[in-house]
């Protein structure tokens, strides 16, 4: 999973950014699901999980990745990724 990009000013977060956030919680949440089918021994609870995790992925989280995609083509301000990627670091 990608790490958690911060915005250019503190506490103003920009449409790319929410956009990124939103998937990296959705993420989150479907291998969170993943793990609970995993961890439990009862069959029907395994399934339900599986079956959420895996309706999440194709029905949220993969419409989102393509959303995200489209936007960041339309409109290459909300390249969040590579926004971070130009930012020069700051050591201490």
């Amino acid at each position: 999973m990608p790490p958690n990009i911060p915005s250019k000013e503190a506490g103003c977060m920009t449409v790319g950014n929410k956009l990124h956030q939103c998937l990296n919680q959705l993420e989150s949440a479907s291998s969170s699901l993943k793990t609970f089918a995993l961890d439990t021994n009862n069959q029907s609870a395994k399934q339900l999980y599986s079956q959420l995790a895996q309706t999440l992925e194709t029905q949220v989280v993969a419409p989102l990745r393509n959303r995200i995609n489209q936007v960041e083509a339309e409109e290459p301000q909300y390249k969040v990724y590579q926004q971070a990627q130009q930012q020069p670091v700051v050591r201490r």
